[in-house]
């Protein structure tokens, strides 16, 4: 029962120890045990300042990595659309040289057929004058098969005829 009831004495000597102690404590652990928490403190603080810096470095390079990647689909779109207008500029000039192709092979048709026209046109021409001339030959050969016929055709033809 001493324990729950303690005496002045023992109460004197634990008092005494403690201030001995606590003094202790001051002149020789405080300060190394103040300057370690100190010290600690400056660290948690540098590292949450770095961690600061990091994650607002981070954040940087993020928006930085928007930014390229933005730039790089506005770059692919553009170099797209000039492929895409290329590729129609290219279309149309084929179709334009397909259509001046085309025109010529139609003009020089026309052109060959309208030759072939003429000279169709000028075989005829010949043939019905031989023709013509062959049918007035045996025609004159008919009516002129007498020679009273002749001399009648010749009078009436120098009857036609008049003098100047």
């Amino acid at each position: 029962m001493d324990l729950i009831t303690p005496e002045f004495g023992l109460f004197f000597w634990q008092t005494i120890v403690f201030l001995v102690l606590i003094f202790l404590m001051a002149k020789f652990a405080w300060n190394p045990i103040l300057g370690a928490v100190k010290n600690r403190e400056e660290s948690i603080n540098k590292a949450l300042s770095s961690a600061e810096e990091a994650r607002k470095e981070m954040q940087n390079l993020k928006a930085d990595n928007e930014k390229l990647l933005k730039e790089a689909r506005a770059e692919r779109d553009t170099i797209l659309k000039e492929a895409r207008q290329l590729k129609e500029r290219i279309i149309a000039d084929a179709n334009d040289e397909a259509q001046e192709r085309a025109d010529q092979i139609v003009a020089q048709a026309k052109e060959s057929i309208e030759m072939e026209k003429r000279a169709a046109m000028a075989d005829i021409k010949n043939q019905v004058a031989s023709l013509s001339i062959e049918i007035a030959e045996k025609v004159v050969r008919k009516e002129l098969s007498t020679k009273e016929k002749q001399h009648q055709m010749i009078d009436e033809m120098l009857g036609d005829v008049t003098l100047n």
